[in-house]
């Protein structure tokens, strides 16, 4: 049985609130100075959605049930507390929700103090759909997007999603544009193109 372990990092902040590189300062007269920005607040209803879908991702991978059911309850159990969970987390106090374990609280805290949570899920090839796998096949259509374009626009072959970029379908996808679209109906156009010339080769 064949399994891949993936890493998976889900933002639920902007973009301008994740810092990379150096910023370049720029001279400002006195009394002009940008004020410091601060990086909203995690509601507790955010958390729970982000803890849903991962169980959601899980179970469509075949997961442990007893992984995807520890992400419900978390998820139920975030969604009762009386107060922020963010709040918590600022008084250095553990979140007083049952059965929660560390390392749901290290993925929870991460999500609070930084807008993003990553989480590693073990999946198994042979579970995923057919079609799933024949996207596979396609250059930079990990498991992930195969399963987007599979469950979201019905795309099960090279084909379809050699169709579905020429008709600009794919770009409409939340996370996709025309870059990636263009991409992926390269790569597809370019597998699609050795099948036949490897049938040809066979006749020949």
């Amino acid at each position: 049985m064949s399994i891949m372990q993936l890493t998976q990092t889900i933002h639920i902040m902007p973009s301008t609130y994740i810092r990379t590189g150096k910023q370049t300062i720029q001279p400002t007269l006195p009394g002009l100075e940008a004020e410091p920005e601060e990086m909203p607040i995690v509601t507790n209803r955010q958390i729970a959605e982000v803890l849903s879908s991962i169980a959601n991702v899980l179970e469509f991978q075949n997961s442990n049930p007893y992984r995807i059911q520890a992400y419900r309850n978390a998820a139920r159990g975030i969604l009762e507390l009386p107060e922020p969970a963010a709040a918590i987390i600022a008084r250095g106090e553990p979140l007083p929700v049952p059965g929660l374990g560390r390392r749901l609280r290290q993925r929870i805290l991460e999500l609070v103090q930084t807008g993003t949570m990553t989480f590693y899920n073990d999946l198994c090839m042979p579970a995923l759909p057919p079609g799933v796998r024949a996207l596979m096949a396609v250059e930079h259509v990990g498991p992930h997007i195969a399963i987007r374009l599979h469950e979201e626009l019905g795309i099960d072959t090279p084909e379809k999603l050699w169709w579905a970029a020429h008709q600009q379908k794919i770009r409409k996808l939340p996370g996709f544009g025309p870059r990636s679209e263009a991409r992926l109906k390269e790569a597809a156009e370019k597998l699609l193109g050795r099948k036949e010339n490897q049938q040809l080769s066979g006749v020949a």
